[in-house]
């Protein structure tokens, strides 16, 4: 195929993706008798992708959507080759070998999610039974980046328990809009912002800042304590761990498209101990940061 040296997996300007943390999954998503039955483990935003390209012989365990919005793209499964054009998606069943890229002349912008869950292969299924060549044909509807948009907004904010639940029974929503799209409906969602969402938005904003507990406390007008049992009782988490899970999500995408060394990307991070860094966030990740990168690279 052309361009086979200049291939890549990432690298793309304004990409976006999270990764959501094996612990996480672990605890939570593989428990919970909502997430359980459908959960997100990876999703990103690959804008004018060129050279993009992934090969996988043996396959993945998660399933994948991959929604192409601009540009084109092909996939090869099975021994079909399927192109992909904008307003068109396809989807990858598990532990199925593939390979996929963009294409040469326009490459692709996409949006993509890899998922499980106890229901996912059935899901699969219906969606692959609406579907010719694995590529489902739909017309275009903005609302399905909205939804998507707001399960990723809403991850980037954090791994509350109400946030897991949230974004994946949105993302159900999403997949139910892939198999009935004649009865998918706009929905207009407005939210207010209390003390805990004012208080993780600033933790994004001064994500490469160390910021102390009685510096959210007195943020929210409330006391140390008051803040610490409310922002727990939300979202499951003490106000500093939920803090050090957004780094770790930032550090995750710093390894995935940087070449920032550890030590590096530790101290941006507001964390000038790199060790204490690392056993963080292999803690969280369940690999080092330095396995991490090798896997994702």
């Amino acid at each position: 195929m052309k361009n086979k040296g200049l291939r890549k997996r990432e690298g793309f300007e304004g990409q976006r993706l999270i990764v959501l943390p094996k612990k996480v999954i672990a605890d939570f998503l593989t428990r919970d008798l909502v997430t359980k039955q459908i959960y997100i483990t990876d999703i990103g935003y690959y804008p004018k992708a060129e050279f993009h390209y992934a090969e996988r012989p043996a396959g993945i365990s998660q399933h994948i959507i991959i929604y192409c919005v601009e540009g084109s793209g092909w996939l090869e499964i099975n021994k079909k080759r399927v192109d992909v054009n904008p307003s068109e998606f396809i989807i990858i069943p598990a532990n199925i070998p593939h390979r996929y890229g963009a294409g040469s002349s326009k490459p692709w912008t996409i949006y993509w999610v890899h998922f499980k869950g106890e229901l996912s292969a059935y899901i699969t299924e219906l969606i692959l039974n609406n579907s010719e060549n694995y590529k489902p044909n739909l017309s275009y509807n903005d609302q399905r980046i909205k939804l998507f948009e707001d399960i990723y907004n809403n991850l980037e904010k954090g791994y509350s328990s109400d946030a897991l639940r949230y974004v994946n029974m949105i993302f159900s929503h999403f997949l139910s809009s892939l198999i009935y799209e004649e009865k998918f409906n706009d929905t207009d969602k407005k939210k207010g912002k209390n003390i805990i969402s004012l208080s993780i938005a600033m933790m994004q904003k001064k994500i490469h800042s160390v910021i102390k507990l009685h510096e959210f406390a007195s943020f929210s007008n409330l006391s140390v304590s008051h803040f610490s049992a409310i922002f727990k009782t939300e979202t499951g988490y003490s106000p500093i761990e939920y803090f050090n899970h957004l780094k770790i999500q930032k550090a995750c995408q710093y390894l995935s498209f940087t070449d920032m060394s550890v030590k590096e990307l530790a101290i941006s991070l507001g964390i000038e101990d790199q060790y204490y860094f690392s056993r963080m966030f292999t803690k969280l990740m369940g690999s080092s940061p330095t396995e991490y990168r090798k896997k994702n690279k």
